[in-house]
């Protein structure tokens, strides 16, 4: 990792076939399980052989010693084979994972994590070392865990880069009926220039249904909505209320993302001056938009704040906490703590507090290059739009918040519950993401592994908060003060209550983005890894 003490994270990875919705925490059943720092010698599965499954010794006697077929790594360090990367694996897990004595035995031996695909054999070891016990609702508690290629970790996490049309899909479901619409588009991209708007709605991809049930034919669906490289050219079939349906051809492209795509003061609708804030991303280029846009809320008066975290899975923990102290001020964040991380018992040295940042890094390879005060707000209360697609660090600054006595309004419905955090660690090419560490704010509350959720009145130190359950609204663009989300948080800022709006049902609003697993094939609602977790790093 990094000696950038602020923070990345990461969350559940690639589309595979089975469902890759965000889960965390909690107790459970699970399946038998070897303890993390045991050696042992017995096998499981795969070649039958008497192999060691536990750790060999410490990571460091492994480190960047890589296979000679892992075109990842760089080639003057492809000295060895597969085993020796497997081996550095399972050491690195019994040292970082949160749970490393929930480690299931595994033969590293067998076929599944072996073969010609480096990677490929390696992601499979990594996968199956995960912890299989199970959260309260049922769900596995580990479903962030994630490896991923280290170059293409470093384009999106530092720069905000990644293959793509600029479209992020919205999933009512991940298996038929899916419902896939356009959430929102990145300016300037080619879907942006291709005329799709947010709200149209795929009919499909390369000739394969949007509800297509077959193990191809979610195959095709994938590799066309999420392609892996630029120049890569599918066909699209939308439909568009009051337009029927629309044909467009698009080429991926390598888009930057745009973080902080809105910062606008608009009226509550008895004349409060609120700020609007639309933040899809915590990384890196996100920092200064989000200085600039708290420093004209700040100059131009706003006395309510409506963040707009709908579309925003996280990214790194520091940019959370400096957000975090523009909203809430110094007063009540002073010699606070935004989030204390808690590793596992081998680790209990590294449990740390990540402070409410008041001043700005602006990180450049892993190092602050700017540190000068951050503008702040001073607000008692700020409105959350969110759903299930808020994750991890945009959870980290709703719990944050609620630890210094802000008041969290959750208009929307329920996030995705991601409690946990990593940092990277880099391996002959590939960046590992063990979860390393949960979060809790001031109060010690962290709980939240099932999702906030507003309800009416909500409860301190409960994963319940005070809101209103309202639909995403896709009719409308983001921003539009008739927008369901936004609309609600307005009328609530004035009349303390959730607005009755038209057409808007609490019950949909629950049953958004609640991915099902039932009824054919699933397909997995995909985002980049830098995009969906709590990374921590130094600073």
């Amino acid at each position: 990792m990094s000696d950038v003490l602020r923070a990345p994270l990461s969350l559940a990875l690639l589309l595979s076939l089975a469902l890759a919705g965000c889960g965390g925490g909690g107790g459970g059943s699970g399946t038998s399980t070897s303890g993390g720092s045991t050696g042992g010698s017995s096998s499981s599965g795969g070649s039958g052989s008497n192999t060691a499954t536990g750790p060999q010794g410490p990571s460091s006697s492994f480190a960047q010693q890589c296979a000679a077929n892992n075109t990842l790594a760089a080639a003057g360090l492809r000295s060895t084979t597969l085993d020796t990367e497997k081996k550095w694996l399972r050491a690195y897990v019994d040292e970082a994972y949160l749970w490393r004595d929930e480690v299931p035995t595994v033969d590293p031996s067998a076929s599944a994590y072996s073969g010609s695909d480096a990677y490929a054999a390696i992601d499979n070891y990594f996968e199956a070392l995960k912890t299989q016990q199970l959260t309260d609702t049922g769900q596995r508690r580990d479903r962030f865990s994630f490896t991923y290629p280290t170059d293409k970790w470093n384009a999106l996490s530092s720069s905000g880069q990644e293959a793509g049309y600029g479209i992020e899909w919205r999933l009512a479901s991940t298996t038929p009926p899916r419902q896939i619409r356009v959430a929102y588009v990145e300016p300037g991209s080619p879907a942006e220039r291709a005329g799709v708007m947010r709200g149209d709605e795929l009919v499909s991809a390369d000739n394969y249904s949007a509800d297509v049930s077959s193990e191809a034919g979610v195959d095709g669906l994938n590799a066309a909505m999420y392609p892996e490289a630029a120049n890569a050219a599918h066909s699209f079939v939308f439909s568009r209320t009051g337009s029927g349906t629309l044909t467009r051809s698009l080429t991926s492209a390598i888009i930057t993302k745009t973080p902080v795509p809105q910062a606008r003061v608009l009226s509550t609708p008895q004349g409060k001056r609120a700020g609007y804030l639309v933040f899809h991303d915590h990384i890196a280029s996100a920092e200064q938009p989000l200085i600039d846009a708290m420093r004209s809320f700040q100059q131009q008066g706003v006395s309510e704040l409506v963040l707009d975290l709908r579309y925003n899975g996280g990214g790194y923990l520091y940019l959370a906490s400096e957000l975090a102290y523009m909203i809430a001020g110094t007063a009540r964040t002073g010699s606070q703590a935004f989030e204390t991380l808690r590793y596992n018992a081998r680790r209990s040295a590294d449990n740390r507090t990540t402070p409410f940042y008041g001043t700005s890094c602006l990180l450049v390879g892993n190092r602050c290059t700017q540190e000068q005060p951050l503008p702040a707000l001073n607000l008692s209360r700020v409105y959350v739009l969110a759903q299930s697609g808020t994750c991890s660090a945009s959870e980290a600054v709703i719990n944050g918040l609620r630890g210094v006595g802000v008041e969290v309004v959750l208009i929307g419905g329920k996030t995705c519950g991601k409690p946990y955090g990593f940092a990277a660690k880099d391996n002959c090419g590939i960046s590992y993401f063990p979860i390393e560490f949960t979060g809790v704010n001031a109060q010690g509350f962290g709980d939240y592994a099932d999702g906030f959720e507003p309800t009416a009145s909500g409860t301190t130190g409960t994963r319940f908060v005070k809101g209103c359950n309202v639909a995403d609204d896709f009719s409308r663009a983001l921003g539009d003060t008739g927008e369901s989300l936004l609309a609600s948080a307005l009328g609530h800022a004035d009349t303390g209550s959730c607005p009755v709006l038209p057409g808007v049902s609490s019950a949909t609003a629950r049953a958004q983005g609640a991915w099902s697993g039932e009824g054919g094939v699933a397909l997995s609602p995909r985002r980049h890894p830098a995009r969906d977790n709590r990374i921590w790093v130094a600073r």
